[in-house]
């Protein structure tokens, strides 16, 4: 999360529109011209604005995602024999429980990654940016602000968390059989003896590669939504009697981009994607591999 970070600044930017910053979006080296733009401007702080939010959103996110999917895959199994749709329905309800424990960090995070203060005033704080969004007149109860956008973000979660975790299990079985002359370490560096895990391991590549190809198929299937979900977050910003309206952020997208506007920054996407799931879930089974889980 740390090494992308930028990244990610400039595809929240460039999601939502950002007056300041749409100049860049469908443009040659847009993302580099962003990020020297952000740099000039605001030094390399500006670059990890809403970082700090993101490190706290992802340790309960990452933890609750991959224990939560341990558990629904072996509770499903017990009742739906193809795997294939096992793995994508357990994927897709830890996707949508880790986002709903996740959530307000998410919209925080959004938030100070899209304000982009001028003439010299310094970054808005955590909690100046909690109180901001908690005091919005548009929900009755300030605590409903953090949760704009919450239902089109579950909507995302089902094709992102459930392709994720189908893909990475299609392909690391595919490595662990068809490709196993290739990609499973030699039968002598196989750890079987005395352990409950006993299906073949990998090369450290092999996890790195089918990993990296998940994240490729589950930014793809999700992205339009949570290029709205964007929208949605931000909405407050601009209006804070507004309700988020789903159907608003879709017009709003359409008008300004046409079917191509639901997937600006999507290049971004995959740059960040891909060693992001890779590093997670080449790290998610070496430590499946260490305590000894099958």
């Amino acid at each position: 999360k740390t090494v992308v970070a930028p990244l990610d600044r400039v595809k929240i930017l460039f999601q939502t529109h950002n007056a300041r910053f749409v100049k860049y979006t469908g443009t040659h080296f847009g993302l580099f011209r962003a990020g020297a733009a952000i740099y000039g401007e605001y030094g390399v702080r500006g670059l990890f604005q809403g970082h700090s939010m993101q490190l706290a959103r992802i340790f309960p996110y990452a933890a609750i995602k991959f224990m939560s999917y341990e558990q629904l895959k072996m509770a499903l199994g017990r009742h739906i024999g193809d795997n294939h749709l096992r793995n994508f329905l357990a994927g897709s309800m830890c996707g949508i429980i880790s986002v709903a424990v996740s959530y307000p960090l998410d919209m925080i995070r959004v938030r100070m990654a899209y304000i982009t203060p001028t003439g010299g005033a310094p970054a808005e704080r955590v909690r100046s940016v909690a109180k901001m969004i908690y005091r919005e007149p548009a929900y009755r109860f300030g605590l409903f602000n953090f949760f704009r956008g919450f239902p089109i973000s579950l909507m995302g979660i089902v094709p992102y968390g459930g392709v994720s975790f189908l893909t990475h299990e299609y392909f690391t079985s595919l490595a662990r059989s068809r490709f196993a002359h290739v990609a499973a370490r030699p039968a002598d560096e196989q750890p079987t003896k005395g352990r409950r895990r006993k299906q073949r391991e990998l090369k450290g590549w092999a996890e790195l590669v089918a990993g990296g190809i998940s994240g490729v198929f589950a930014q793809t299937a999700s992205y339009p939504f949570e290029l709205v979900r964007r929208r949605m977050q931000i909405a407050g910003v601009h209006d804070p009697t507004r309700k988020a309206s789903a159907v608003k952020a879709i017009r709003d997208v359409w008008s300004t981009g046409g079917l191509r506007g639901f997937f600006v920054g999507l290049t971004i996407g995959y740059v960040k994607v891909v060693p992001m799931f890779a590093v997670s879930f080449y790290t998610y089974e070496k430590l499946k591999m260490l305590f000894d889980l099958e």
